[in-house]
């Protein structure tokens, strides 16, 4: 009988266990997690924040997967070694879990907040970073209605975080170095309605400006303001968790560079999820691509592939769905520029814009705000590498109408009705 190690109870391990049991109904398989929590949805963490959802609904999995797939689940524990000869990881000292033993392993060690070495960091005594469940209870218990709250990073973290205490504290300041919000998946234009939006619910920027030195409760920025708070919360990004993989001699970059199995460098060990690198289709090259959808997707991939199917997953791209205050956003792909090769098509209402990045007659990228429908189609555009003089995509843009599309891949896309 097979036995199957997972390290990380994340999205991407609930992957790995489908896709292990799709293929092998009876190998062993052992999860273990740093965390103290059975898997719950991360993107969940700022509605919990809100009001508008509870520990029990955060959940992704219920206890009673585990137990139907006959999963062994150590949580609140950390691995520190992986032994590629014996097969085998050891925990952190003073475990008394021992070791564990596996003929093959998955490692989902997820991504952890990177702090930078701000001056006087050490004198504030209330941060918080953005990233767990634990962040979220910690940063809830640190809270009142008269908090005053610096967050530095107006990346997707730093303005769900913003969104969440938005009405739960006294005033909400978001400063980064970039010179707009989610400076990594918007341009000027659509990141500026984004931004206003948040303004009208008090949410303070100060943009292209970050803290220079803490001073206790007091941050001087660079351009020489300062700006007062009581609860700190660091949001400035994240950095993949590869270090295990380092140990064992993995091939990295800016994560754990996988293959489209979802194997690593080293023979019986593979990765998924935010720790990992793997094709992204858009951009024709390797980058971390860390969102649930493809963090999910490779885990199902190296489940597979550990249980003796011959998987391939190559259908991977960035894309990331967010909303704030009622304004919903989704964007996917890649963004070249013109000095790239590319053409930019825009299609911008009072209340909408819509973005389209194409290069070699294939759409590569989108960013959509405010009018979100149909995205799933530009989406399968991409993945699909749609030759677009195969489709009326001016059509396409201007609608969304499936019109732009012959009958025969109308019938693909939503399936014939004979």
């Amino acid at each position: 009988m097979s036995k199957y190690l997972i390290i990380g109870n994340g999205i991407a391990s609930i992957g790995v266990i489908e896709g292990i049991r799709s293929v092998d109904k009876k190998g062993s398989i052992t999860v273990i997690a740093k965390e103290k929590h059975m898997t719950y949805a991360r993107p969940l963490i700022s509605y919990y924040l809100e009001g508008k959802t509870n520990l029990k609904k955060m959940k992704y999995r219920t206890k009673s997967f585990y137990t139907k797939n006959n999963v062994e689940v150590l949580l609140d524990s950390e691995v520190t070694k992986i032994d590629r000869k014996s097969k085998k990881v050891t925990f952190k000292s003073g475990s008394k879990r021992g070791s564990r033993s596996f003929e093959q392993i998955c490692i989902c060690t997820g991504s952890t907040p990177f702090v930078p070495p701000f001056k006087g960091l050490d004198t504030v005594e209330n941060k918080h970073c953005f990233m767990t469940l634990d962040d979220t209870l910690g940063l809830e218990k640190a809270i009142d209605k008269n908090s005053r709250v610096l967050i530095v990073g107006a990346g997707l973290i730093g303005l769900k975080c913003a969104e969440g205490l938005a009405n739960r504290v006294k005033s909400i300041t978001v400063c980064d170095l970039a010179d707009r919000v989610l400076s990594s998946i918007l341009d000027t234009v659509p990141a500026r309605m984004m931004q206003k939006v948040l303004e009208e619910q008090g949410i303070k920027f100060m943009l292209s400006n970050s803290v220079a030195e803490f001073n206790g409760n007091t941050a001087t920025m660079n351009d020489g303001s300062t700006v007062d708070f009581d609860v700190l919360v660091l949001a400035v990004g994240v950095k993949a968790n590869t270090s295990l993989a380092e140990d064992i001699g993995c091939k990295l970059n800016r994560g754990i560079l996988i293959d489209d199995h979802c194997q690593t460098s080293v023979k019986n060990v593979y990765s998924s999820g935010d720790c990992s690198e793997g094709f992204d289709l858009s951009l024709g090259d390797h980058r971390v691509l860390a969102i649930l959808p493809n963090a999910y997707l490779q885990g199902e991939c190296a489940g597979k592939n550990m249980a003796g199917e011959n998987f391939s997953f190559t259908k991977g791209i960035p894309m990331n769905s967010i909303g704030f205050f009622g304004l919903h956003s989704i964007s996917a792909g890649s963004y070249p520029t013109k000095d790239q090769g590319a053409t930019v098509f825009d299609e911008t209402t009072p209340t909408s814009i819509k973005r389209f990045f194409v290069k070699d007659n294939k759409l590569v990228g989108y960013m959509l705000v405010g009018d979100v429908d149909r995205a799933g189609i530009f989406t399968s555009l991409i993945r699909e590498e749609t030759p677009l003089d195969s489709i009326d995509f001016e059509r396409l843009r201007s609608t969304t109408s499936l019109g732009a599309f012959d009958k025969n891949t109308r019938d693909k896309k939503l399936g014939s009705r004979v």
